[in-house]
């Protein structure tokens, strides 16, 4: 986990990039961030905050 967004964007990034399957950038606790593959997360398990994807990059999931 991360407190600080910037860097767990970076980590979420790269971890799409090394698994080559779509992340989930979760925020957990007032401060804290974290990231999943996509496949691993029911929809309402956490407050989705960005999915990356190896192929097509980024977006915000709101």
């Amino acid at each position: 986990m991360s407190h600080e967004l910037s860097l767990a964007q970076s980590h979420a990034w790269n971890l799409a990039r090394i698994l080559m399957t779509p992340v989930i950038l979760f925020k957990v606790d007032d401060n804290e961030y974290g990231v999943l593959p996509a496949e691993d997360l029911d929809g309402d398990e956490v407050d989705a905050i960005a999915e990356y994807c190896p192929y097509t990059g980024g977006r915000p999931v709101h």
